[in-house]
């Protein structure tokens, strides 16, 4: 006798990260597929055992749990293993930064929609971006384990600021603005020795992200984010705001923003699913600063939602059954601020506005519908994914940030005086 297979779709994830993207889960129940979550071995599988036995949390919607022993290829593929077995595949992705690669290779392997391998692989490695596509990158140079005591960055080839990062982290972890090339052999020993770290020149202008849902190779939206980090007070990168859709400075100004977005998809092959790619726009170019085949991390997928009525987490559910699909474009502005913090030991979070939300403790997002075009502004959300107890320090890298708001207007509303009354009615008490 033939056993029939039920439908599934495999998510590669953690807890923390779904909890930003529940209607992946949501969505694919209620599309006739069941939702199999993938993560690593460790803390979370008991945790997310008991949330899937709980009626009243969107993880009830999951049919399975696999654990894999890491997010690399090749372990991935091995643990996936009884899940092929078990259920008749129909989609794979990524929700986060550790599984792009993986989940690019086993959509791959298994003939589904999905990044395409080699461009899941470049998505992981800057310094792979950067050899594939020198002419829309910065100036830069890798710093190899093995070659850090000999390093020959003369300051009169390099002049000006330059910048040291990670090539595989995320989150802005480790990026560090440098005066000059002769601070860098310093800073490098402050990196483990085994990373492979990138100097770059400093590039000055306005950061963007664009995002792109792309299937078949052919992208059938895109939206740009305006990015603000907390560069000017320090030397990190932090993101520290982010604003959909991008207030344009003047008519025609994302032009050609847009069209080096989408050679860059174009010259990588990107295939299906999104696409989150930052750039800094200078005075007479546009620059790459990294791309990513992920759902966009911080809220940027919740903003793209309220601003265009529809769920990107839907689309992305669409795209990796390979199921024909579309996306509204942006009917109000949206923005997500992170706000500065006292230092200290967090006690409490006190808002006038929206209901505080503690998303690590709630183990979700606050729900964010969307309002009617012409509806009055509003404060949405205000989050933190810290909990008391906790210590409030320097924001270095994004782990780092305590509370942050997100408001909703009118295209041609003052985006900036809705978030400032906004943040205003939040309180941070420290000890």
């Amino acid at each position: 006798m033939t056993t029939v297979r039920q439908p599934a779709l495999v998510i590669m994830t953690s807890l923390k990260m779904i909890i930003r993207n529940l209607r992946l889960v949501e969505y694919a129940k209620e599309s006739g597929v069941t939702p199999v979550l993938l993560f690593t071995q460790g803390g979370d599988e008991k945790r997310l055992r008991e949330l899937m036995a709980d009626p009243g949390h969107p993880l009830s919607a999951l049919g399975d749990l696999c654990p894999v022993a890491d997010p690399s290829p090749a372990s991935t593929i091995a643990g996936v293993q009884p899940v092929l077995r078990r259920y008749d595949v129909q989609g794979v992705l990524s929700c986060g930064e550790y599984y792009v690669e993986a989940a690019g290779v086993l959509a791959h392997l298994l003939g589904l929609p999905g990044s395409g391998w080699p461009a899941a692989a470049v998505s992981r490695n800057k310094m792979f971006q950067r050899t594939a596509l020198p002419d829309l990158s910065p100036r830069w140079q890798a710093i190899h384990p093995g070659d850090r005591d000999g390093l020959d960055l003369s300051a009169d080839a390099w002049p000006g600021p330059v910048v040291l990062k990670p090539v595989s982290r995320m989150s802005s972890s480790g990026v560090r603005a440098l005066d000059s090339v002769d601070e860098v052999a310093g800073a490098v020993a402050g990196y483990p020795e085994h990373e492979t770290l990138l100097v770059e020149e400093r590039v000055s202008g306005p950061e963007y992200s664009v995002e792109s849902l792309v299937q078949g190779g052919e992208p059938i939206w895109s939206g740009i984010t305006e990015k603000l980090t907390n560069e000017t007070g320090g030397p990190t990168f932090t993101e520290m705001r982010h604003t959909v859709p991008a207030p344009e400075p003047a008519p025609g100004h994302f032009a050609e923003l847009s069209r080096v977005h989408a050679e860059v998809l174009r010259r990588l092959g990107f295939r299906d699913g999104i696409a989150h790619a930052e750039y800094r726009v200078t005075e007479d170019r546009v620059v790459l600063m990294e791309v990513a085949f992920r759902i966009p991390g911080d809220g940027i997928s919740a903003l793209w939602g309220l601003a265009t009525g529809g769920s990107v987490e839907e689309r992305l559910v669409d795209l990796a059954l390979g199921r024909p699909t579309s996306y509204p474009e942006a009917r109000r502005r949206v923005r997500h601020l992170f706000l500065d913090h006292p230092h200290g030991t967090l006690v409490d979070i006190r808002s006038k506005g929206a209901e505080v939300s503690w998303t690590t403790s709630d183990e979700r997002w606050p729900e964010l519908p969307p309002a009617e075009p012409g509806a009055a502004p509003r404060c949405c959300a205000v989050m933190t994914p810290r909990v008391p107890g906790d210590r409030l320090g320097p924001i270095v890298d994004s782990g780092e940030r305590s509370v942050s708001v997100i408001v909703d207007a009118p295209l041609d509303a003052d985006i900036d005086a809705v978030a400032e009354r906004a943040a205003e009615d939040v309180e941070i008490i420290t000890s």
